[in-house]
């Protein structure tokens, strides 16, 4: 017997009723043809599921391990018809968004208004998720568009649509001995400087990419202190406690410069691998209108960001964002 959907609603409504009669009252089935499927069920897993009471039914182990994961499976088809149905009619679609942290501040916001403007009935749902996890959940079919920040952009063919350079820059207390001047930095000038780092069970990938930043520098950071978004790094930064690597998005936001007053942003010159925010989109919709207009604003969004941050990174120096007092 091959498992079907039937099979997992009649053993998860029994699970939840604790009883084959009042299962089989909910399901309008008899109630004999409904023990036949559980026992079927059984069968094809080689494990009891259910163990049979003078007056209902209670789980075994096994049977609450599989009632976790088919209330999972029954959830996500119920999911994906409602999102068949979405995508056939053009209405009230859903667009699964991942965006790394620093795009949360940078690129959603423009991108929903440019979506609440020409496409109203497009519904969003924002996930906040490292790069590498975005990539994993794009292939599953966890989520739809994802603007990323990923080492190695050849392996991303064919999800990777558009992509802006978006360099690191240096983040260092005002009267820093590094803070004066224009010209770009060479990252191993900091060798000496404490850092403030994100922290590593909250973005992984950043963590990691600022080490192999300053190990191409030719020295390990000595990160002192951790926060687990740009605006309080800013803080710890305009606190005196150290130095920070953040990419220009971040420096050149209004609110970062509000927040981050007795900060100043030095350019680095290149090292290591160049910092890009990509554009990935599954593959499942590329057919759908919808899904496509919807990248094609996401890109939109991008190129926008990336005219904004050109006159902070323009060779041969750099320009510091202005200061606003508090």
């Amino acid at each position: 017997m091959a498992m079907e959907l039937r099979h997992l609603r009649s053993f998860v409504t029994v699970a939840r009723l604790g009883s084959i009669s009042r299962a089989a009252e909910k399901l309008f089935i008899a109630q004999p043809p409904l023990s036949a499927q559980i026992r079927q069920l059984e069968e094809e897993l080689g494990v009891p599921l259910l163990v049979r009471l003078p007056r209902g039914v209670r789980l075994t182990p096994a049977g609450a391990s599989f009632l976790e994961d088919a209330t999972a499976i029954l959830a996500r088809a119920e999911q994906a018809a409602g999102r068949a149905r979405e995508a056939q009619s053009g209405t009230h679609a859903t667009l699964r968004l991942g965006l790394v942290p620093s795009s949360t501040h940078t690129v959603l916001p423009g991108l929903l208004t440019r979506i609440k403007a020409l496409q109203p009935g497009l519904r969003v749902q924002a996930r906040e998720m490292i790069s590498s996890r975005q990539v994993h959940a794009l292939r599953n079919d966890e989520i739809d568009l994802c603007v990323a920040r990923p080492g190695d952009e050849s392996a991303l063919q064919p999800e990777r649509v558009h992509a802006i350079d978006d360099p690191y820059c240096l983040a260092l207390p005002r009267g820093h001995a590094l803070a004066a001047g224009s010209a770009a930095l060479d990252l191993a000038s900091a060798a000496d400087a404490d850092f403030v780092g994100f922290s590593r069970y909250q973005e992984a990938d950043f963590f990691d990419l600022t080490t192999a930043l300053c190990t191409a520098a030719g020295f390990a950071p000595r990160i002192r202190h951790e926060a687990g978004q740009f605006v309080n790094v800013l803080e710890m930064v305009a606190c005196g406690l150290g130095v920070a690597i953040v990419p220009w998005t971040i420096a050149t936001l209004p609110h970062s410069r509000r927040v981050a007053h007795g900060v100043t942003f030095r350019a680095l010159r290149p090292v290591g691998q160049p910092s890009r925010l990509v554009l990935l989109q599954g593959q499942r919709l590329r057919d759908v209108a919808w899904f496509r207009q919807a990248g094609t604003l996401a890109a939109a969004e991008l190129t926008r960001l990336a005219a904004h941050i050109a006159p902070f990174i323009g060779a041969p120096g750099t320009r510091r964002p202005a200061r606003t007092r508090r």
